[in-house]
């Protein structure tokens, strides 16, 4: 527990944020229906309890140092931490949040569709989605658990493994009218690749025996913007069969060359190990569980 000298008050510390934003105390007092008298004494309060000078005091005027400008722009932070902290508690003040991070095309074409049966079967849980490309560390983020693509390998999480990917090679009918002869035939072909996944057309050609071939592509870094390249004939792309259905059945993709393949990595649920889940986590990790494998016991790794 920190001393409780670096605790100052809450009203000292609205008090320098409101001078610091405004430029006067006259104003910080109006905004907080306080004194002037009041604005500055609660500022001299401040600095006697954290022995640092944070105002410069001027012919009746009132200007923070830079030590205090820099300590107000983490008071800021800090409050308005508590004034969401709180605004969560009054929206649901019987259960509580849960801050996920999500991978898009995941998100929006497997977890989406699925997300209303979890708000219906638990209304209590505030469900906050934010966008992630790539594992991140936990501590600081402010996320309690994610959705990753990999193959166990971000260290220092619990994970529970939701779903096997198949990768399709697709392209637009306008650029591929039927399937090519022989796997090889893609090198004289424009290639589109994940730039986080930039082996992939070299383990596709290999799993069809064409070994030693690292074929360079037009780099996205997302696959829906990938999708839409393939469609519009930008180049050839290995998708996610889960993210092209539609597409495969309306004739805007078609494949290439053989059948789906298994991709290099899996998607599974993370959270830190380090500390105990909250409720809401608990919630949302049995009903993915169910979700995920409706038929047996989900594989979950601690």
């Amino acid at each position: 527990m920190l001393p409780r000298r670096y605790l100052p008050a809450i009203p000292a510390l609205t008090a320098l944020e409101a001078v610091d934003r405004l430029g006067t105390a006259s104003a910080a007092a109006e905004e907080l229906s306080l004194t002037q008298g009041a604005i500055s004494r609660a500022l001299q309060g401040l600095e006697a309890q954290l022995g640092v000078s944070l105002i410069l005091r001027e012919r009746q005027r009132l200007r923070l140092t830079p030590a205090g400008r820099d300590y107000a722009a983490e008071v800021r932070k800090a409050l308005h931490l508590l004034a969401s902290a709180s605004l969560t508690l009054r929206a649901n003040p019987t259960g509580g949040s849960l801050n996920l991070a999500i991978l898009p095309a995941f998100g929006m074409h497997w977890l989406a569709p699925r997300l209303p049966r979890f708000t219906e079967a638990h209304p209590e849980v505030t469900l906050n989605l934010s966008t992630r490309l790539r594992p991140f560390d936990f501590a600081g983020s402010g996320f309690d658990a994610a959705i990753h693509y990999g193959r166990q390998d971000w260290p220092g999480v619990a994970a529970l493994k939701l779903m096997d990917e198949d990768v399709l090679a697709v392209a637009s009918p306008s650029l591929v009218p039927g399937p090519l002869a022989q796997a090889a035939d893609i090198l004289t072909l424009p290639l589109l690749q994940m730039e986080s996944r930039t082996g992939d057309w070299g383990r596709w050609l290999a799993h069809h025996g064409v070994t030693g071939q690292r074929p360079p592509g037009m780099l996205f870094d997302q696959f829906a913007t990938m999708a839409q390249g393939a469609v519009h004939g930008l180049g050839l792309a290995l998708l996610p069969t889960f993210l092209i259905t539609r597409e495969l059945a309306e004739g805007r993709l078609v494949p290439v060359f053989g059948g789906p393949i298994p991709a290099l990595g899996s998607y599974y649920l993370v959270w830190p190990k380090d500390h105990p889940p909250r409720a809401p986590l608990l919630s949302f990790r049995d009903w993915l569980a169910g979700q995920a494998h409706p038929q047996t016991h989900p594989e979950t790794h601690p």
